[in-house]
């Protein structure tokens, strides 16, 4: 089956999507309508939308194909008379499964057998289950059986594999990674072999020593084209339009999977600080290195080692807040590479960008949804590094659109805005090697002097 190209509009009665479905015949138009559930079926064309909000079919209500334009017309009726339809231009919310009930703790534990206490207590628990409390509420459900996440803070593994990406749910994309050429690959053939503490380790290890004093000192020194960088002003940032995603951008997401997340508040926490990539070097204009910069400069890609950085905390009882050392240290990561790798190495720039990731994250999910759409498509026509996309970018473009609360961006982003980064946090020694730079360039200057006079 094909998902056809659709859009969302509404007014205060009524909900209308028109649906692009060329050279059918309107006969064989099959629509279902349950509650907030809209299902058409038309040969080779399946298209299922979950509102946020019950329609129904009534005498208001019609169905309308124009066979000169293809397009197929649907106009429901709002079940609440001028109840607003918020997000009904990103596709991915409206495309997503209708969302199971609330998910809660596995109610199974793995508990210590050694006990007398623990056999009976195992014992209790065993005979207060019962399924068919669980298919009771699977069929008041749609069928949807209840699912979730183990705690993240058990040490106990079943398996010897390593999982890492998004939600930790992918292994083995890096089995036969000795046969390819990724340059940013950090982890050698170890990559499905390190957990997450080596991994990190690792990464320190290889931005020390990638680290060069001499390089940060010339680019400190000259710096005309850094400072071209720095003054560059990015139009999606400086508009005070309404962001509209484009209908290239509508086709990506599209073509994006179907998936609904489930995750506790600790993994939903360290998606938000991964939302954290400096796009300022290329001036929004890809280049033939954009990928390699893209991977070099993200540590959760290289490495496969995503935030946290440090150990974080409810902030005023908030769930999905964050603390200043919590942005501080998933910035000094990011600032590290951008001072170890790239061709360009300024602590100013460095500065920049994190100016402009909060300015992004204050624009909310649509801006986001477009940056991101831009890496994926970078990423996926690139021979070797394909398969981040595949491991990070391609659910975070899903998770953005109907996952992330744009009231959490905005508090995020106003955080990174007036966030202060000290340099020493970098542990690189960065004010004293500016101060000796500057100390050169005035005793080369003076010497220039007395050799005219």
């Amino acid at each position: 089956m094909i998902t056809p190209k659709f859009s969302c509009s509404q007014t205060d009665d009524s909900l209308i999507t028109s649906i692009y479905c060329p050279s059918v015949r309107a006969a064989d138009v099959e629509i279902n309508v349950d509650d907030t559930v809209l299902i058409v079926h038309i040969n080779p064309y399946f298209l299922r939308l979950n509102f946020p909000y019950p329609v129904e079919e009534d005498d208001n209500s019609s169905a309308q194909y124009d066979p000169s334009s293809g397009y197929l017309t649907i106009t429901l009726t709002k079940s609440v008379k001028g109840q607003h339809f918020p997000d009904l231009d990103l596709l991915a919310t409206l495309l997503a499964p209708r969302p199971s009930r609330p998910h809660t703790r596995p109610s199974i534990e793995v508990l210590d057998p050694s006990t007398d206490d623990a056999i009976t207590d195992i014992s209790k628990r065993a005979d207060a289950l019962s399924l068919d409390d669980e298919f009771a509420q699977a069929a008041k459900n749609g069928w949807q059986l209840p699912q979730a996440l183990p705690d993240p803070a058990s040490g106990f593994h079943t398996s010897s594999k390593r999982y890492y990406g998004f939600l930790d749910a992918f292994t083995g994309y890096f089995a036969h990674v000795n046969h390819t050429e990724n340059e940013i690959n950090e982890l050698g053939d170890d990559a499905e072999a390190c957990n997450a503490e080596e991994r990190r380790a690792r990464r320190i290890a290889h931005e020390n020593e990638k680290w060069n004093e001499e390089h940060y000192m010339a680019d400190y020194t000259e710096d005309e084209y850094i400072q071209e960088l720095i003054n560059w002003h990015d139009p999606d940032l400086t508009s005070t339009a309404e962001v509209v995603l484009t209908e290239d951008e509508n086709m990506a997401i599209l073509r994006l999977p179907r998936k609904e997340y489930i995750m506790n508040t600790f993994q939903e926490r360290n998606l938000y600080l991964t939302l954290n990539y400096p796009y300022r070097t290329t001036l929004n204009d890809p280049t033939t290195e954009s990928a390699w910069t893209i991977c070099n400069l993200i540590a959760a890609f290289s490495a496969l080692d995503p935030p946290p950085y440090s150990p974080g905390e409810l902030t005023g009882g908030v769930v999905l807040d964050f603390t200043d050392a919590e942005l501080t240290s998933t910035l000094v990561s990011t600032y590290r590479r951008s001072l170890a790798f790239p061709l360009y190495r300024s602590f100013q720039l460095a500065e920049r960008c994190r100016t402009d990731v909060a300015a992004t994250l204050r624009r909310g999910k649509r801006l986001i949804t477009r940056y991101l759409l831009r890496v994926k498509d970078i990423l996926d026509h690139h021979d070797v590094y394909y398969i981040y996309s595949k491991i990070w970018v391609e659910d975070f473009c899903v998770w953005i659109q109907g996952g992330a609360s744009d009231v959490v961006l905005t508090r995020i982003g106003e955080k990174l805005d007036a966030l202060k980064v000290p340099k020493s946090a970098v542990g690189w020694d960065l004010e004293e090697l500016e101060e000796a730079t500057r100390l050169a360039v005035n005793r080369d200057s003076d010497s220039d002097d007395e050799s005219i006079e």
